[in-house]
């Protein structure tokens, strides 16, 4: 099988598990955070949500810095409802599905990509293993963190991979 084909039925199969969990963000708690280190729910769900984007990212980019010393700041989406957070999840699967079928497994094998922060390289390794550690892994880690977030503010946990204490596996 090809990379290219594994990484997107892991996004055909991750999706729905992460629209779950974003229809179940309480509106109105967005800045809510568990403890002052952590970050606030808003910008945990922002990344759950936009995550898959960045297949685009490390496909069409050679590299990215996230602390560049003289460019622009990353300035979150306004999204301030679960609904705005289910529809940024679904325009970011439509273009990180478009830059799966777009590319092809040599591209991803025999290229790097880099993520460097203020000029300094932090990651540089092949494209498929940013995809997979990078964005796929890294989305259901921020899931999974964003899951005890709603337990911890009352709010009903879905089904993930097995029953919740809110929820029975869901069908399918």
């Amino acid at each position: 099988m090809k990379y290219t084909e594994v990484f997107l039925a892991d996004l055909e199969r991750e999706a729905p598990i992460s629209r779950r969990v974003l229809e179940r963000v309480p509106d109105g708690k967005l800045d809510w955070k568990p403890a002052d280190g952590s970050m606030p729910m808003r910008y945990l769900a922002m990344m759950v949500a936009t995550m898959p984007e960045w297949l685009g990212m490390v496909i069409q980019m050679d590299e990215l810095d996230i602390a560049p010393k003289d460019g622009p700041k990353f300035t979150p989406p306004p999204l301030n409802t679960s609904a705005d957070l289910v529809k940024a999840l679904d325009g970011a699967l439509e273009k990180g599905r478009k830059a799966l079928k777009d590319t092809n497994d040599d591209y991803l094998t025999n290229t790097n990509w880099k993520l460097l922060s203020g000029g300094k390289v932090l990651q540089d390794s092949p494209r498929h293993v940013q995809i997979r550690d990078g964005v796929l892994s890294h989305w259901v880690h921020h899931r999974g963190q964003l899951s005890v977030y709603l337990r911890l503010l009352g709010a009903k946990v879905p089904s993930i991979y097995g029953p919740s204490g809110d929820e029975k596996p869901a069908p399918g």
